[in-house]
């Protein structure tokens, strides 16, 4: 009889330590890509974090990109399990199962950056940039979407601090991603871009930043449904 009340225990406690470690996957997704910067940076010789986009790390030809290509799949794969976890949490919260099922596509998106990597600056000034620039490009937007709609359904799912938190990391998001946006054709014509490897990290950090404080906020609810707040 003891053995059979230990073994429902189990049972019943084994899908809520699935469901913690689905939302611990979100802290670690954004520790890992702040450790593929700090590495990435400290292997490539020359590299600035400050006038050189994170593209750069992964582009063709630069000695970063292995490393890249096979964390970045880790990465992606955190986020998706992470947007999983979220979605676990959702109940009838409708908002937040949007925003948990935005970031599983966030994630499985992020797959196909391999697929798409931009040449290194002296040859898109040369004039050989080829498709997979192309596709760099329109990856980037499609993941910045998928970024800000995210963060806009998670702003209407919880209470009203997260939300203004929510609103404020949009505003830096697309103010930030203008700004990258615009700096575009310099890079491309390897002129200098001083601070536009400050201003992408700052976009990408505060989406980073995001993420964890929604695990933190779901694992402290210490519940498998978020309700929305009154």
């Amino acid at each position: 009889m003891k053995s059979s009340i230990i073994q429902v225990r189990k049972e019943l406690s084994a899908p809520m330590t699935v469901h913690k470690i689905l939302l611990i996957c979100g802290i670690l997704s954004s520790l890992l890509y702040i450790a593929m910067n700090v590495v990435g940076a400290m292997l490539y010789e020359g590299y600035s974090s400050v006038s050189q986009t994170v593209s750069e790390l992964s582009a063709l030809g630069a000695p970063t990109r292995p490393l890249w290509v096979a964390l970045g799949v880790v990465y992606t794969l955190l986020v998706a399990a992470f947007g999983w976890g979220v979605r676990e949490s959702a109940g009838n919260n409708r908002p937040l199962r949007i925003a948990g099922g935005l970031l599983i596509i966030y994630g499985l998106v992020g797959l196909g950056w391999p697929l798409a990597p931009m040449h290194q600056r002296d040859v898109l000034a040369a004039g050989g940039g080829t498709l997979t620039d192309t596709m760099h490009i329109v990856f980037s937007a499609v993941t910045v979407l998928l970024m800000l709609t995210a963060i806009g359904f998670g702003a209407k799912a919880l209470g009203k601090r997260f939300r203004l938190y929510s609103m404020v990391t949009i505003i830096i998001l697309m103010v930030f991603g203008a700004w990258t946006a615009m700096e575009g054709p310099t890079l491309e014509a390897n002129l200098p871009t001083p601070w536009l490897g400050l201003v992408e990290r700052i976009l990408i950090f505060v989406f980073l930043l995001w993420v964890v404080v929604l695990a933190v906020i779901l694992l402290r609810a210490g519940k498998r449904q978020v309700q929305l707040p009154a």
